[in-house]
């Protein structure tokens, strides 16, 4: 009979190593939860509804019908036009870990049966930063969605300007909204939606400039950082200050969606806009693996 008050002999008792990546921790409720069972959530928490970022590829897999997208200006990309330090390194390692050339991957798709030029910024890409690049993709998305009288529909997720282009970053600011101008000019709809951060000079140019400007719940948007506000205005920030809901409860922002309802949400919405699909519509796409 086995004594179970003697401690076993060294190397009696096997460990079973447990493989790498199987489970993810919920940043907010500190879970650990089953990385396939988040992919099939759409990398929403079930425990806590907290909504995990998604790279560019992830949100175009989840929001597209299957197989519709069709990228255009792959191969444009930032240089270092002001020769800054470790700059060409970081591009080259951004590019290597997300498997883009920019932090902004557009292109032209189907959403519910209804079809788009779509543009989603990746905050994996140094943090989704705006340089000429992405000012010059998002701008072109923009020309093309009004030569082919689409509508436009972007997601962004972004720290701001990108610092290491300097003006040539903040230039980006007023082409990027007089691309979104031309398109209202033309009686075409743009569909802004926030994701988590969508900060600084993103927000200060096309990401608050859309017809409807729809959020993820829990995403943080604003323009300058709460500790900068705080020592500016010498108050302390609600604590929800610049959360999703703050936005929308003050009419800076028109709705919040759960990720689950947010693409027949953006089918219904291009419904209004565009003609009856000429087709039945495919089904959505599993969640695309992180590079």
């Amino acid at each position: 009979m086995f004594n179970w008050l003697r401690r076993p002999k060294y190397g009696s008792l096997q460990r079973r190593e447990m493989p790498a990546g199987l489970w993810q921790k919920c940043p907010r409720c500190g879970k650990l939860i089953y990385r396939k069972e988040l992919e099939r959530n759409l990398k929403v928490c079930p425990k806590c509804a907290y909504h995990h970022r998604l790279s560019a590829k992830e949100r175009l897999a989840v929001t597209l019908d299957e197989d519709s997208f069709e990228e255009f200006d792959s191969g444009v990309a930032s240089t270092d036009p002001l020769e800054f330090a470790a700059y060409p390194d970081k591009l080259a390692d951004a590019q290597r870990k997300t498997g883009l050339m920019e932090a902004i991957l557009t292109g032209e798709g189907v959403i519910d049966g209804r079809r788009a030029v779509v543009g989603a910024l990746d905050f994996y890409f140094m943090g989704g930063s705006m340089g000429s690049a992405v000012g010059e993709k998002f701008t072109r998305a923009a020309e093309r969605a009004r030569e082919r009288r689409l509508p436009l529909v972007m997601f962004s997720a972004s720290g701001g300007a990108r610092m290491q282009e300097g003006v040539l970053s903040l230039m980006q600011l007023a082409k990027t909204s007089a691309a979104v101008g031309r398109l209202h000019e033309a009686g075409l709809p743009y569909l802004s939606v926030m994701c988590d951060p969508t900060t600084g000079g993103v927000t200060a140019s096309f990401a608050f400039l859309g017809d409807l400007i729809i959020a993820e719940p829990g995403a943080m948007i604003g323009f300058a950082g709460r500790r900068v506000i705080e020592q500016t205005i010498r108050r302390k920030l609600p604590d929800d200050f610049q959360t999703a809901e703050f936005c929308l409860q003050r009419g800076l922002i028109d709705m919040v969606v759960p990720r689950a309802d947010l693409r027949p949400l953006l089918g219904r919405l291009l419904g209004y806009f565009t003609a009856p699909p000429a087709q039945p519509q495919a089904t959505v796409g599993a969640v695309a693996q992180h590079e």
